[in-house]
């Protein structure tokens, strides 16, 4: 366990809270009209994001003087808990049903999403398993698939449910840090060759996913229908302009955007700031994912790294998805946008995930 103690990284915090300032400004801006509607109350998102918020800065800034090791020693317990707890979402009168999916547990507004919390407890369980067997990484029978039945047999669970986007996402970072522990190129051809089959049998399954990849390529052939989103999305952004419409001045969110203080925020960021506004959105997310990957090539050790990996890689991921489905580039998924959209158990699984990141840059060697 390395001993050696300084500074956390400043300027991950500093970024950290920015964003963190500008989503809870944007989700009041994009859900007053909306929340008044609904429940008399413009501040009625707003002020539940700010409890979140509250929340998750304060377990953030714990984590962040809890030695990284010690989600090593606990990381086989938390995947157990996520997985019964995956597992208790699918069970009818327990798990709650929001926008067709069985995906959260709790009472009323006042919930968490138990996939959010599983994709954490995933890498810290493959960090402590790659790192104590890297040696076994480049087999495929000892290495790659131990690793991948374990991230599959978690997704399966999500997509019970269904979550197409969260699982994606987990998929996605695990295979990532799979890759970068020193997993073989030619094995990842294999079993991606596999994963496109198997992705595409889910979207045939599921008529609302055909429907999301007719809708993504010509949203327009069913405008008040499955490519409603996207075009009411596009109509956001496309008026913002250089400088946008002003702070408060969005039109799609007088329920033409349906929810947009979720999935969709960025729309709304680019229709009030403006191309500049949202470039700067993404400078930050920039300047964040550059401190993630240096704190990762500086840790004191492999699992260090590969934690901080796995999260840095999670965070890029999500944001990659996010801007790509309101931009028109992807699917429409259900993917939120770190630290902006609302939403409570996504917003507590970044912070505290930047905590365990501020704690290994504690140690890292710069």
């Amino acid at each position: 366990m390395p001993k050696s103690k300084a500074a956390p990284d400043f300027l991950l915090i500093a970024v950290t809270l920015v964003l963190l300032s500008i989503g809870l400004i944007m989700v009041y801006s994009a859900s007053a009209v909306w929340a008044s509607y609904k429940f008399d109350d413009a501040f009625y998102f707003a002020k539940r994001q700010l409890l979140f918020a509250v929340i998750g800065v304060i377990a953030m800034f714990f984590v962040m003087n809890i030695h990284y090791w010690t989600w090593r020693s606990w990381a086989k317990v938390a995947l157990l808990i996520c997985f019964l707890l995956l597992i208790a979402v699918l069970i009818p009168g327990v798990g709650l049903v929001r926008g067709g999916a069985s995906s959260w547990l709790g009472i009323g507004a006042f919930s968490i999403q138990p996939s959010e919390f599983t994709k954490m407890a995933l890498i810290a369980f493959l960090s402590k398993y790659l790192s104590e067997r890297q040696k076994y990484v480049t087999s495929l029978t000892k290495g790659l698939l131990p690793s991948l039945s374990l991230v599959f047999l978690a997704f399966g669970l999500i997509m019970l449910q269904p979550d197409l986007g969260t699982g994606t996402v987990l998929v996605g970072t695990c295979v990532m840090m799979i890759f970068t522990a020193g997993a073989r190129i030619k094995h990842f051809v294999y079993m991606g060759l596999i994963g496109v089959a198997g992705f595409a049998g889910l979207v045939i399954s599921a008529p609302y996913r055909i429907k999301r990849i007719t809708s993504f390529l010509d949203p327009w052939s069913d405008p008040l229908g499955s490519g409603f989103q996207i075009i009411q999305s596009l109509y956001a952004i496309g008026p913002g302009g250089l400088l946008g419409f002003g702070l408060g001045q969005s039109r799609q969110k007088f329920q033409y955007l349906p929810e947009p203080q979720t999935d969709f925020i960025f729309a709304i960021i680019s229709e009030e700031l403006g191309f500049i506004g949202a470039t700067f959105v993404l400078l930050l997310f920039c300047l964040l994912l550059w401190r993630g990957i240096r704190i990762a090539m500086g840790a004191p050790d492999l699992y260090g790294s590969l934690l901080a990996i796995g999260i840095i890689g999670m965070i890029a991921i999500q944001v990659m998805i996010n801007i790509a489905v309101v931009t028109g580039i992807m699917p429409v998924t259900g993917i939120t946008l770190p630290f902006l959209s609302y939403g409570g158990s996504s917003l507590t699984l970044m912070l505290v995930s930047i905590g365990v990141l501020l704690n290994i840059s504690r140690y890292a060697r710069f």
